[in-house]
């Protein structure tokens, strides 16, 4: 049989964390690379979710300490706050982010394709002008292999079309220069609870609704309860075990209209705007997949081995579209596998079970950061569990600080010591969970976290008190 001759030995299709990550690994193991974007460099994650939402969030705790300022001592007139500013700012660094990933590109050799690619067979693209890229020329692109990396756009309600006017997603969210009056944000996983908390400081009258009975659905109960909390004291309103029935858009406003399903009463809200983060949508219904062969579940999600190949060999995928774990660290996680794979050097496989314990982080105010199963999941499986809890109240750092909520919990296997979960709440904990998530890869014990020695003062400390806890001996408490 003749041997094919391909223009690239990898095209990558989608060039946010996930698919810029494995062009770079490609083009490092020495394959011919190219990457197919349809939009911007960096993808969803860079331009439109992560970054320009952790600029924006810290703008608001900025405004938070500023609120706050008594406490230190300063005191001062006529505060003025412009949201448009921190929207420019973050804007800002998205254009400088998106500069860097262009110059890694260049660096690296891979050469960037613009357009919408979609495959007319298995080794076959055609790429297409987009309508944000509407002078990319057609051409047809071939490759040996391809990463599918094309991410998740926003899902709405049933009936409910995101408008981007009273009807908002991510997209919309970071880009509005002013803050509305009154909002309702459906949906209380990371993207609400963070547009959430930079509102609600903002000035805005905040409701978030939510059809689970907690906050935070995925998160540890305890957890959720003490964010709850927190946002209760913020004046945020939150409506669990509730379901949003219906949405109208009016010429002034929004009418959204709401079941507790507890008590079956319905409710009717009144807000400027409404935020929805209900979860995505998998962007591979405009791929051509199927006539590249390509294997999707019910849901359409691209199903993928442990080395992220799909069913055909030569074509892998990576990342939201996958439907494993939406976050950008586990796209880039999966990026690596899969052009090692193609490469034929030696990976780290990502089974179906490990994905739960990739880091989970939530930037609003407490932060939250989690891995592995909750008390009550642990529990479900089966195993004696062990939990050590330790409150930041004590801690030294904290204190210092001004941050006086929130606890790690550590819940362990009783009879071997491995760290079956780490749930965190409090001040920067998102920093403070790496250590947690290297122990448990590593098959390291709470015993040993307790005895590695932790600087002083450092809220890291508070990892060494809840491993001590697991024993039943924490020194602080």
């Amino acid at each position: 049989m003749a041997k094919h001759t391909y223009q690239y030995d990898v095209v990558v299709v989608g060039s946010g964390p996930g698919g810029y990550v494995s062009a770079i690994r490609a083009a490092q193991l020495g394959l011919k690379t190219a990457i197919v974007e349809r939009e911007s460099l960096g993808g969803v994650c860079l331009n439109w979710g992560c970054i320009p939402t952790k600029a924006l969030i810290h703008n608001a705790e900025v405004l938070d300490e500023l609120h706050h300022a008594a406490e230190y001592g300063f005191s001062f007139d006529n505060l003025k706050v412009d949201f448009g500013k921190a929207v420019k700012r973050s804007r800002e660094i998205v254009l400088r982010q998106t500069k860097g990933v262009g110059f890694l590109m260049k660096k690296n050799k891979i050469d960037v394709i613009e357009g919408h690619g979609m495959f007319v067979d298995a080794h076959t693209l055609r790429v297409t002008p987009s309508e944000f890229k509407p002078a990319a020329q057609e051409q047809r692109v071939t490759a040996a292999h391809f990463v599918v990396a094309t991410g998740a756009r926003a899902r709405s309600l049933p009936g409910t079309p995101i408008d981007g006017d009273r009807i908002l997603q991510y997209r919309d969210a970071v880009m509005l220069d002013a803050v509305p009056s009154r909002m309702i944000v459906v949906g209380s996983g990371a993207i609400g609870m963070e547009f959430s908390y930079v509102y609600s400081t903002y000035g805005a009258a905040v409701t978030v609704v939510e059809m689970l009975d907690q906050l935070l659905p995925l998160e540890d109960a305890e957890v959720s309860a003490e964010v709850q909390k927190a946002f209760h004291k913020r004046g945020i309103t939150t409506l669990t075990s509730t379901r949003t029935e219906k949405i109208v858009v009016g010429s002034d406003g929004v009418t959204v209209t709401v079941r507790n399903l507890k008590s079956n009463e319905e409710q009717t809200l009144q807000a400027d705007r409404v935020l929805m983060a209900i979860g995505v949508h998998p962007n591979t219904d405009q791929l051509g997949l199927a006539a590249a062969g390509v294997q999707l579940d019910s849901r359409g999600f691209v199903e993928i081995n442990e080395l992220m190949r799909t069913n055909l060999p030569h074509i892998y995928a990576i990342g939201d579209c996958t439907g494993k774990l939406a976050l950008a660290h586990v796209a880039s996680a999966m990026a690596l596998v899969a052009a090692e794979s193609i490469a034929g050097v030696p990976t780290q496989p990502i089974p179906a079970d490990r994905y739960l314990f990739m880091p989970r982080a939530t930037y609003c105010d407490p932060q939250v950061a989690s891995l592995g199963y909750t008390e009550a999941q642990a529990k479900a499986k089966g195993y004696e569990v062990k939990v050590g809890k330790f409150p930041f109240l004590p801690n030294g750092k904290a204190q210092a600080l001004g941050a006086k909520t929130g606890f790690v919990k550590l819940i362990t296997d009783a009879r071997y010591g491995e760290i079956l979960g780490a749930h965190l709440v409090g001040p920067q904990v998102t920093e403070l969970l790496p250590e947690l998530s290297l122990a448990q890869m590593m098959e390291i014990t709470p015993s040993e976290i307790a005895r590695n020695v932790h600087a002083h003062p450092t809220l890291s400390e508070v990892l060494m008190e809840a491993a001590h806890a697991v024993e039943g001996h924490p020194i602080h408490l």
